[in-house]
């Protein structure tokens, strides 16, 4: 196995989706931290590496993939010893992508982005009440897909609950999830943060990004 190199900083909820998948695979991986903020992903290097300019970016054998569900992805086809975490059945996989792509265009794009980047990007310091009704929203989505079930796709654990839990996570500090208003939601994310290891790989850093949020919001309006 060729030596695998993940770049990020760990207040991203992507790149603890792909450390989550790391973990789940026991996987051994050297960690490069990048400070965007500091504008280490623009330079020339890194660029080339990836046009984007992106974290989390992985490294292997010599060729790089960036966005984390295509890591993820890639990473449980390469490396899996069976398809649970991704399944190969046709259906179940179109579930898993689903939730992703929900996770990416509304959980991640239209909740924790729309906030943070006039915060951290243009010195805003107000949030409008309408970005925080939008993560309710979301919340209500995903106790639909819930339903009965213990994950979002079922019995079983799979890549889309790493990638939803990194941004529920997340958002919990500006949007409490209330287990009477969201039993399927509250009762999934306390079963996600039982897991071994989940407060170092995801806990933590979810922290630091609600931190950063709170530091500099000074009021909902």
């Amino acid at each position: 196995m060729g030596k695998l190199v993940l770049y990020g900083l760990d207040p991203s909820p992507p790149v603890r989706a792909c450390k989550l998948t790391l973990d789940a695979l026991n996987l051994q991986y050297e960690y490069k931290l990048v400070n965007l903020l500091a504008g280490e992903n623009k330079t020339k290097e890194f660029k080339l590496k990836n046009p984007q300019h992106t974290v989390p970016m992985l490294e292997n054998e010599g060729r790089y993939i960036w966005e984390s569900h295509a890591i993820c992805a890639y990473l449980v086809r390469k490396y899996a010893k069976d398809d649970a975490l991704y399944p190969k059945d046709f259906f179940k996989r179109a579930v898993v992508d689903q939730r992703m792509h929900f996770e990416s265009a509304v959980l991640f794009q239209n909740c924790i982005r729309n906030i943070a980047l006039p915060l951290f990007y243009r010195d805003e310091t107000q949030v409008p009440r309408s970005k925080i009704d939008a993560i309710y929203e979301a919340y209500a989505f995903l106790e639909a897909f819930l339903g009965v079930e213990l994950y979002l796709c079922g019995a079983g654990i799979t890549i889309a609950d790493f990638s939803v839990v990194s941004s529920v996570s997340s958002l919990v500090g500006l949007a409490p999830i209330e287990s009477t208003s969201y039993p399927g939601l509250s009762a999934w994310l306390s079963r996600m943060t039982g897991r071994q290891n989940y407060q170092t790989i995801n806990g933590n850093g979810a922290q630091m990004l609600i931190d950063m949020f709170n530091a500099k919001i000074t009021k909902i309006v």
